[in-house]
């Protein structure tokens, strides 16, 4: 006789993980841009804040494989991420009153367990059928959260000093672990958690960790992540550079009307997305996802009017929405039944932070070189590039019934 299904969650425990991202998503806001200001009203170089932001995200890099598999080997995802929390808190602190190298790295190498964790508590509550909707409202409060954030912080930055940054970050770690206690142990299915292994899996070498890194179309989708993140993650940058020149007086105003767009836009569509990937599959939305951000590549290239770029920042916020959801969903479709399922996330993890990393290196030297306008003809192309791969190559992972 098979197992009884786990019990439904129950609403206590999805409003505490509501809580939970809005609340982290703050507290992962303020070792955002506000560190580069920080550290230069502490006399740091340009040079000496560049080499420690990319020794930081070298290390999230890094660990992005190593966090996933430790959330898998934990018992109790919500006491990792718990933890996670409470010593990105006390790094905050200690960032305001002692700006040392040390510190920086410990909130990026903290930051590596909290994307597996929010995922896998994510699944464990609500099971893999289930998942699409769950992510859907996880993004919208996490995009409401950063939203709600860069305005206190910034509010603080400008009427008190940048360190004041630190010290909100570190108060508000106090309700995200709140919102977290919130959360059911009891309720979170370890076995769903982490990808829980299907009764008709007979073979041990069907869930090894070997077995997940073949798999096609885990493979697939990471490189079209990564092809993501190298036509997106530079797009932003150079084209805040083309508005300072062009007007450099309202050149804040505008680049923060382009941040709140798209977020705004994820905030609103993100559970919309989750339910049409059930009704209408994943690979449409990933299209779509794509082609907007070939659209907005395109565009940038040939608006001239500042005002019209904030405009075009519309198509950001649909790419947004749709990868925010779909990156955990697909890798849960993939990994579900493997017993590794954070440690998927790790795997896509890395290829985002190589995509991006690559992009930011790769257009900057081809706008110093030829100018913005082929940078982001090239950015375009590559993201046409991702929507061909999803278009000719990979497979439809949505599931029908439950393992």
């Amino acid at each position: 006789m098979p197992p009884a299904p786990p019990p439904a969650p129950s609403r206590q425990s999805l409003r505490g993980l509501d809580w939970f991202i809005f609340f982290l998503a703050d507290v992962q806001t303020g070792f955002g841009p506000f560190v580069a200001v920080y550290l230069t009203t502490q006399k740091w170089t340009q040079v000496e804040i560049g080499f420690v932001l990319s020794i930081g995200g070298l290390v999230g890099l890094i660990g992005q494989m190593p966090g996933g598999a430790i959330v898998d080997a934990a018992r109790s995802e919500r006491l990792v991420a718990g933890l996670a929390v409470a010593t990105i808190g006390a790094s905050a602190l200690a960032y305001a009153a002692w700006p040392i190298f040390p510190v920086v790295v410990t909130a990026a190498t903290l930051s590596c367990v909290l994307g597996p964790a929010i995922a896998a508590i994510s699944l464990g509550l609500v099971g893999p059928l289930a998942i699409g909707e769950r992510l859907g409202r996880n993004a919208r409060f996490a995009s409401l959260g950063n939203g709600m954030a860069a305005a206190v912080m910034g509010t603080c930055g400008y009427f008190l000093s940048s360190r004041s940054v630190f010290l909100v970050t570190f108060i508000l770690a106090i309700p995200t672990l709140l919102a977290l206690a919130r959360i059911r142990e009891s309720e979170i299915d370890a076995a769903r958690a982490h990808g829980a292994v299907m009764r008709e899996v007979a073979d041990v070498n069907a869930t090894s960790v070997l077995s997940l890194v073949r798999q096609r179309p885990l493979l697939i989708f990471a490189g079209s992540v990564l092809l993501l993140q190298l036509a997106n993650a530079a797009m932003l940058p150079i084209m805040a550079g083309v508005v300072t020149t062009r007007s450099s007086q309202w050149a804040p105003v505008l680049i923060a009307a382009c941040i709140i767009v798209p977020q705004a836009i994820v905030a609103l569509a993100s559970p919309s997305v989750g339910s049409l990937a059930q009704q209408w599959g994943r690979r449409p939305l990933l299209l779509l996802g794509f082609a907007a951000l070939a659209i907005r590549g395109a565009l940038f290239a040939v608006v001239n009017d500042p005002y019209l770029l904030v405009a075009v920042q519309v198509f950001d916020g649909i790419t947004a929405a749709v990868f925010s959801v779909m990156v955990p969903l697909i890798v849960a479709d993939v990994a579900f039944g493997s017993g590794h399922f954070n440690l998927a996330q790790g795997i896509v993890g890395t290829a985002t932070g190589i995509g991006a990393s690559l992009s930011t290196v790769l257009a900057g030297y081809i706008s110093d070189m030829f100018g913005s306008s082929v940078a982001f003809f090239g950015l375009a192309a590559v993201a046409a590039a991702g929507l061909v791969l999803i278009w000719f190559v990979m497979p439809e992972t949505r599931r029908t019934a439950y393992k």
